[in-house]
Parts: structure tokens; C-alpha cells; sequence
């Protein structure tokens, strides 16, 4: 095959999935384990994925009712993305090597779910923290509740990325090198996001859910505040629960290397990992490089909305002008809804990506088609944010003057680009790690490091977008709508990139990853 990426692999020449036991070590795991182990392993995905869903739903103006403003809020997004690209292959190469009685991957999981708990508690008790050490109650910022948040939150991006990791290379452990069965722990780990998707948007849109634990609403944390410690409360009870369940009841063997390396292999392994990323990049083939472009303009389209995408929903839809108005909170909860109806429908999308991919005539089309799809519902934001404004009405109570909510006909708008929008999120999560995983044949790099190669291709754009986001909208005059402009056009381009310059490989080959990949 050569460098141009003209020919691509047939489903012949593409070699067999390396094990990931084969790293120069041997271990007695089984051909495969029982589907059992391999659903309870998976199951952890749903308390991750609660997790996450939370953040996404709820911490943006979690922040600005700390009193960080919206300019800064991008900011704090930033540990995502420089723990993606740090944590989780350190973890994952170390996990790969550890010899411990517990075995490789048990530690890490263990561990990971640990720090999550003490990071969703650091983040939930934030204002009484702050203003136990001093803050003052009813102030604008609150300077010491926000350094608790931000040490909670960047621990908590740490512990996700150590827990995750190796819960999918447990996994792959667990499946031997049977292909059927590594793409059904897939599906099962995708079912399982999708759920904690489901039940973490549901939980953010229930208003009174503190009232379970009536503890959490204190003179330093109003009724938003305590429905976010309720959650997060239910959070660490679920991964807790079922990552104990998970740990004990499916054992893993010791992992003992073939041998002893010298001492400069031994010093050598601290900088392999990344020594090898920087190998590949030099021999990526021009396939491989159309792909990392079009998969970064994709992610710069996406991390915007997904970064500011209740937030839209208190401000612009709503007419929240803070997060102490009880319109905005309005607004936050049904764009929690929204996110909720999104992850339904990219979990049943994500079902038929084979069927859709031929109906489309190929997995590139498949893409570029749903970056459209993806440019113009972030358009769409534009016009319902302008008809929400168009239409706003208000009310006086007391002298004092309040905003209505928005008619139905503005609220419908605005959950059917969350709705439509959870078709193109089901295609971004599954084929651009196929597409990697096959254009890696042609690079002569392993697919396990041309993914970690891709990864950069997303978690560069987030880091993108987290400097800029905020000075680029108060530059346009505050709110979210300017960036998710950049976002729509962004999303334009890659399609356009997709369609013109994307190589198209074999249906067959890319259908059988993609079944594989999807929503991981």
C-alpha cells in the first residue's frame, strides 16, 4: 500500500486486533470470559457516564453562581482536555504493566472511582466550604468556594480519565482476541453510556430532587446548589455500587513479564509512550492526516455547544441575565431535558450506524452528511435565539418586573436542535475511531497509538475553544451565540473536507469497526 493512501487495505489484508496482554509480558487470562463479567464490567460506563452528564448539564452555571464570570466559565474546561491527553495514556501504558495481586487493570478502576467521589464532594460542598473559611453569603464571587470547585473539578477530569481507560482495556482483556465478542463488550459499554446519560440529564432536570436529603440546602447553598449535591450524591452511590460489584466478582490473574529488562529499558519506559506518539505522527499517511483535520474542525464545531449548551438555554431562550434568576434556572432545567431527549437518540442512532452508513452510500458520506447536519442546527440557535428575543414578554409583580417563559413554539425550537442534534454526536463517537483504526495499517502505526494520535485531534480543539470561547463572545457582546457561529461554520468545513478529500475504504472493513467503535 502506498503513502498516498490511493489503495485502501481490503478486509484481508487488515492483520488481526493485538491483544492488549501483548506487551512484551504474559498473563493466564482465558481465551474470553463468561458475558456476564463482560456486562458487569461494562455496566461502570453508567456511572461514569452520570457523572459526566451532570457536568455537562449543570456546572456551567453552577460556576457563575460561585461568582465566576461567564467570560471565565470556558476556562475551567480546560482540565478535560490536558487530562485526556496526559492522564489517560500514562494510565493505559501503566496499567498495561502492572503486576500487582489485584491485577492490571483492577487497581486503576479502583483507584479512579475513588478520587471521583472525593471530587463530586469537594464540588457539591464548594459554598459551604467557601464561606465556613470566610466567604461571605450573597456576595458576587466568593473567592475561597471557587478555588474548592476548581480543585474538585480538575480532580474529578483526572479521576474520569484514570477510571475509563482501563475499564475499556478490562474489557478487551476479558474478550480474548475473539472480534465478535470485543464488539459485543463494546455495544454493552455504549448501552450502558447511554443510560447514565439518561439518568444523569433526567436527575439535572428534576427541580426538587433535594428534598431526598434535606441536609444539602444550607444558608450557602440555595435550591439549585442542594439539587446539585443531591445528584452528585446519587452519582458516587452509583459508580461506587456497581464498580464494587464489578471488582468482586470478576477476578483478573497477575500479570508477570517474560522478563526482567535492563536498566535502560527501565528508564526508557517513562518516556516510551510519548516518544512512540511523536514516531507516529512523523509516519502518519496523507489518509490519516485528511482525518485528524477534519475530526479537529469537527470537535471545534461541537465542544461550544456542548460547553454552553444549558447555559444557551438560561440566557438567550429564557432570558436569564444571571444564574440567580429564577428564569435562568428555568431555562437550565429544560436544557437538561433537552440533553436528556439528545442522549436517547444518539443511543438508538448509534444502533444503526451500519444501516444508515450503507442507506448513505458509505461511511464518508455518512460523515459529511451529518456535519451538515451538525452546521445548520447550530444556525438554528441563531434563529431561536433571535425569535425567543423577538417574543420575549414580561410581567410585574410587586413593582418588581419579571420574564415570562418563552411560548411553546420557541421551546419546541430549541429542544429539536438538542433532539437533531444526537444524530451527528452518535456518528462522531463511533466513526472517526474506525476510520483511524483502518488508515492505521497504512501509517505502519498500531491502532492502539493511532487512536491516541486521534485523540489529540479532539482534545487540541477543546483546549481551542476553552481559551477563546469566552473572549471571543464578550468581544460580540456576551452570551454563547458567537461561538457557536465559529461552531457552524467549523462543522461546514469539515463536512466539506469529509465529502472532497476523506478517502472512501471498503464498506465492509469500516462497517465491521464501527460496530465496534461506536459510542466508546
Amino acid at each position: 500500500m502506498d503513502s498516498g493512501g490511493v489503495t485502501m487495505p481490503t478486509d484481508k489484508e487488515l492483520p488481526p486486533p493485538p491483544s492488549s496482554l501483548e506487551i512484551g509480558g504474559q498473563s493466564s487470562e482465558p481465551a474470553h470470559r463468561p458475558i456476564w463479567q463482560i456486562v458487569m464490567v461494562a455496566a461502570i460506563a453508567a456511572g461514569v457516564q452520570f457523572g459526566w452528564a451532570l457536568q455537562l448539564s449543570l456546572l456551567t452555571p453552577y460556576v457563575q453562581l460561585l461568582g465566576i464570570p461567564h467570560t471565565w466559565a470556558s476556562y475551567i474546561w480546560l482540565c478535560g482536555p490536558i487530562s485526556g491527553m496526559i492522564v489517560q495514556p500514562v494510565v493505559g501504558y501503566y496499567s498495561d504493566r502492572c503486576t500487582s495481586r489485584f491485577g492490571r487493570r483492577r487497581p486503576f478502576i479502583f483507584g479512579g472511582a475513588a478520587l471521583v467521589a472525593m471530587a463530586v464532594f469537594l464540588i457539591g460542598y464548594a459554598a459551604d466550604i467557601g464561606v465556613a473559611s470566610g466567604d461571605k453569603v450573597g456576595t458576587a464571587a466568593k473567592p475561597r468556594a471557587i478555588s474548592v470547585f476548581v480543585t474538585g473539578f480538575w480532580i474529578l477530569d483526572v479521576a474520569n480519565n484514570m477510571l475509563q481507560g482501563p475499564c475499556r482495556a478490562l474489557l478487551a482483556d476479558l474478550s480474548g482476541t475473539d472480534s465478535s465478542r470485543i464488539r459485543t463488550g463494546n455495544s454493552l459499554f455504549a448501552f450502558f453510556m447511554a443510560v447514565g446519560n439518561v439518568l444523569g440529564y433526567a436527575a439535572g432536570s428534576y427541580t426538587s430532587l433535594y428534598r431526598m436529603f434535606p441536609f444539602t440546602k444550607t444558608h450557602a447553598c440555595d435550591v439549585y446548589c442542594a439539587n446539585l449535591k443531591t445528584c452528585f450524591f446519587i452519582s458516587i452511590a452509583l459508580l461506587m455500587t456497581i464498580t464494587i460489584l464489578a471488582l468482586t466478582t470478576v477476578k483478573e490473574n497477575v500479570f508477570k513479564p517474560e522478563a526482567v529488562e535492563g536498566e535502560e529499558g527501565k528508564s526508557s519506559n517513562k518516556v516510551v509512550f510519548f516518544s512512540e506518539m511523536i514516531g507516529a505522527l512523523k509516519m502518519l499517511s496523507r489518509p490519516m492526516w485528511i482525518l485528524l483535520l477534519v475530526t479537529a474542525l469537527n470537535w471545534i464545531a461541537w465542544f461550544p455547544f456542548l460547553l454552553f449548551d444549558t447555559d444557551w438555554m438560561g440566557r438567550e431562550v429564557y432570558g436569564g441575565k444571571e444564574s440567580t434568576d429564577p428564569i435562568y434556572s428555568k431555562g437550565v432545567r429544560v436544557g437538561a431535558l433537552g440533553l436528556l431527549l439528545n442522549s436517547v437518540v444518539a443511543g438508538f442512532t448509534s444502533l444503526g450506524i451500519e444501516q444508515l452508513a450503507r442507506a448513505s452510500g458509505g461511511v464518508k458520506r455518512l460523515w459529511g452528511g451529518v456535519n451538515m447536519l451538525l452546521a445548520v442546527c447550530l444556525a438554528m440557535t441563531i434563529l431561536v435565539s433571535k425569535k425567543a428575543e423577538s417574543m420575549r414578554q414580561f410581567t410585574v409583580v410587586n413593582g418588581v418586573t419579571t420574564t415570562l417563559p418563552p411560548s411553546s413554539g420557541v421551546k419546541g425550537g430549541a429542544l429539536s436542535v438538542f433532539v437533531l442534534l444526537g444524530i451527528p454526536l452518535s456518528v462522531t463517537f463511533s466513526i472517526p475511531c474506525a476510520l483511524a483504526s483502518i488508515f492505521s495499517n497504512d501509517s505502519g502505526v498500531g491502532q492502539g497509538l493511532a487512536l491516541g494520535v486521534l485523540n489529540l485531534a479532539i482534545v487540541i480543539p477543546q483546549m481551542f475553544v476553552s481559551i477563546l470561547a469566552g473572549p471571543w463572545d464578550q468581544l460580540f457582546g456576551g452570551g454563547n451565540l458567537p461561538a457557536f457561529v465559529v461552531g457552524a461554520i467549523s462543522a461546514a468545513l469539515s463536512g466539506i473536507l469529509a465529502f472532497t478529500l476523506l478517502p472512501s475504504p471498503p464498506p465492509d472493513v469500516v462497517l465491521a469497526k464501527v460496530s465496534g467503535a461506536a459510542m466508546h
